[in-house]
């Protein structure tokens, strides 16, 4: 049953048989109707035509009323996500850049003399998997010493925690110190650790040290004593004065971390350094500038009380490792 646009299917019902009784049958004889079937059927067709030109004026008249609300709606909507637009790039334009919290350790090695190249990568290997037998390690990296420093430090392992409670169960944890007791200790004969806090930018590949560009370089590792009257003030800006520096060097450094030690058992060193550099060659432009020359000379050197610095190759971890 087709209901008209009024909602009346009386005129409907009419059309597919004239002859029918309606509310017009029940005012003229039968006869009469048949006779003037075709003048009705027209009548009809007016009636029902009519009625829905009616509401479809009505209808139409709706739908521009409904247009009219609707792009009003969009031209607010499209205006606020300009005023939003425009927020997010002042605020970009501010260089604001989020930062996460992590946590550097830093482990070095004083290998036997004689160790010979399948104890090495026992060793090495243990340690590196260890991150896989354990949870809160989100970044590693080790190797051997590249040069020779005169505390005869001769391996270097770095880890990067999320929270000090992981790298304080990473200390206590069995494995670790299986991994210790059975393959690390047999081939050293001393060892020095430093943990401290630092930031880094708040995205997963800075944060976990993931991307190609993390997958080759030289860890270089800055390991230094401040006299005790610049602890604070003077320390902290030539610490600072460091990042800001390795900042203006993209092409030669990925990623840099510094912090206080806060380690209670070695406090031999007061701050650490960490410094991702792209290649070797990098490592020796940047330490070979005049900028870095300059800052060191006038921010550092009056100081300092004790300084080491290391740096090893970062290679893709192979399939020979465990």
């Amino acid at each position: 049953m087709l209901l008209s646009p009024s909602g009346s299917y009386l005129t409907q019902r009419y059309l597919q048989n004239p002859t029918a009784r309606t509310p017009c049958s029940a005012r003229k004889p039968f006869g009469e109707l048949k006779l003037n079937a075709a003048r009705n059927k027209r009548l009809c067709w007016c009636m029902y035509s009519g009625m829905f030109c009616s509401e479809l004026v009505k209808w139409n008249r709706g739908v521009s009323q409904l247009n009219g609300a609707m792009n009003m709606h969009y031209r607010q909507m499209k205006n606020r996500d300009i005023i939003c637009s425009v927020s997010e790039e002042q605020n970009s334009s501010t260089g604001v850049e989020r930062k996460r919290k992590v946590i550097e350790h830093i482990c070095l090695l004083k290998a036997r003399e004689d160790l010979s190249d399948a104890e090495e990568k026992d060793m090495l290997d243990y340690l590196y998997t260890s991150q896989y037998q354990m949870g809160g390690i989100v970044a590693i990296s080790l190797g051997r010493i590249s040069d020779r420093n005169l505390e005869n430090y001769t391996h270097a392992v770095y880890m990067r925690f999320q929270r000090k409670e992981d790298l304080a169960k990473f200390y206590e944890n069995p494995f670790y110190l299986g991994v210790l007791r059975d393959h690390v200790m047999p081939y050293c004969h001393g060892l020095i650790y430093l943990d401290y806090e630092s930031e880094v930018e708040d995205d997963i590949l800075p944060i976990f040290r993931k991307g190609e560009e993390f997958n080759y370089g030289v860890e270089f590792v800055l390991l230094i004593t401040f006299v005790e009257s610049a602890l604070g003030g003077p320390a902290e800006d030539a610490l600072a004065s460091l990042a800001k520096l390795t900042l203006e060097f993209p092409s030669l450094i990925i990623q840099t971390t510094q912090g206080s030690n806060f380690n209670i058992c070695d406090k031999e060193y007061t701050h650490g350094v960490v410094i991702r550099f792209r290649s070797p060659e990098a490592i020796e432009i940047f330490m070979g500038s005049s900028e870095y020359k300059d800052m060191w000379r006038s921010k550092f050197q009056l100081i300092i009380k004790k300084m080491l610095s290391i740096h090893y190759s970062v290679d893709p971890v192979g399939t020979e490792i465990m």
